[in-house]
């Protein structure tokens, strides 16, 4: 990277790899940050029950109540140093972060059907019980409508850009080369 990051933001695609980023940033002294883990407090405050489905609509609801970026600036009152933000998926979000003092942007991705692997592994409520359902089930996420997820939007603001197709240790590897 260029200069320091004091601020690592994280993007991209469902299973390429931004949780095994984080973890990785994590290792080398940035505190974690997730802006789903902020919408999973707001489902739990609700009663509602963590999907996939219920974390992009509480997300899409609360960016169209106060603003796009109104998760980018929940999650900056939490941050007093090194910090690696996950689950960035809008672009209000990015711009508010990009105003932030020395802050990078890196997007993971990774072919479609790898992904999809690597999400059925993980356990979680997906909402998506097969590969067709999974691509769908992205496409909500790739609008252009300003106070929804816009994933692919985000994807092309980044500083920095990792295809994360192989081995874990082939992706820090490649996350070493940016540090």
């Amino acid at each position: 990277m260029k200069k320091e990051a004091k601020i690592i933001g994280l993007t991209g695609t469902n299973g390429a790899g931004k949780g095994e980023a984080a973890a990785f940033f994590k290792k080398k002294g940035y505190v974690y940050f997730s802006l789903s883990d902020l919408l999973r407090e707001e489902l739990q405050k609700k009663g509602k029950q963590v999907t996939r489905d219920n974390l992009i609509e509480i997300g899409n609801n609360l960016r169209k109540k106060f603003s796009p970026d109104i998760l980018a600036k929940r999650v900056m009152k939490k941050i007093k140093g090194r910090a690696v933000i996950d689950s960035i998926r809008n672009p209000g979000e990015i711009e508010y972060l990009k105003k932030q003092k020395n802050f990078i942007l890196l997007s993971l991705d990774a072919p479609v059907e790898l992904r999809y692997e690597r999400v059925k592994k993980r356990g979680r409520d997906e909402s998506a019980t097969t590969l067709q359902e999974f691509i769908e089930k992205e496409a909500n996420e790739m609008t252009k409508q300003e106070k929804r997820q816009q994933l692919q939007n985000c994807m092309k603001l980044v500083d920095y850009s990792v295809i994360n197709d192989g081995t874990l240790e082939n992706l820090h590897k490649k996350l070493e080369k940016l540090l």
